[in-house]
């Protein structure tokens, strides 16, 4: 099940697949959060809430071949999810990251987190987790009608992937997507396009990304 209810997350707490258990992410996620581990999460790796999942990419994934690049667009294809890929950077993968950034950021337009170790990787999965948590208390004393006025510019996540850009930082990232409304748009601008908003230099380094 990948689509977004399909999943009920009791609040606070996260829900991993069980090929994560007695892992080393999972032993430091104990006492951090609220961990269950359940059977048939299919392509996921943790559920973080009913609407935001964690897809999990190892050294081992990066270093076995192609199959983490086809669970990632089976995944955003079948998906209704907010998908957020953390990816194990070590001096042995290092030299896979630019693709899976390629991909994962660019063609699925999904967020790329790159993290050290498994220890790093249960750091962001609890600062996420408490991200999910104040998200749901605002959607509660939200009014519904309300919520469609909202800007795309206020999802965390598109942010943050305009942010993984070159040279392009929280304020840049703001006036990219006020100039251009949505990432697709950014990545298909031309040089002139992108310099009138954030200047010649790192104009030409996202247009070369």
């Amino acid at each position: 099940p990948v689509t977004a209810g399909s999943i009920v997350v009791p609040y606070g707490h996260v829900i991993g697949n069980e090929k994560w258990r007695g892992s080393e992410v999972a032993q430091r996620l104990k006492g951090k959060v609220r961990l269950l581990f359940e059977d048939g999460l299919g392509l996921v790796d943790f559920h973080l809430s009913n609407r935001t999942c964690i897809l999990l990419i190892s050294e081992a994934d990066l270093v076995a071949g192609d199959e983490f690049k086809r669970r990632l667009v089976k995944f955003r294809n079948a998906s209704s999810l907010r998908g957020i890929v953390i990816v194990e950077k070590t001096q042995i993968s290092d030299q896979y990251y630019l693709g899976v950034q390629k991909l994962v950021v660019l063609e699925l337009g999904m967020v790329l987190l790159p993290v050290a170790n498994q220890g790093e990787a249960s750091q962001l999965i609890t600062q996420l987790v408490s991200f999910c948590v104040r998200e749901q208390s605002r959607d509660r004393s939200v009014n519904p009608f309300l919520r469609k006025q909202r800007a795309q510019l206020a999802e965390p996540a598109v942010l943050q992937t305009v942010q993984q850009l070159p040279g392009v930082w929280k304020t840049k990232a703001l006036l990219l997507l006020q100039q251009f409304g949505s990432i697709h748009r950014v990545c298909n601008a031309s040089i002139n396009e992108l310099e009138q908003v954030v200047g010649q230099t790192v104009a030409q380094q996202i247009y070369t990304f």
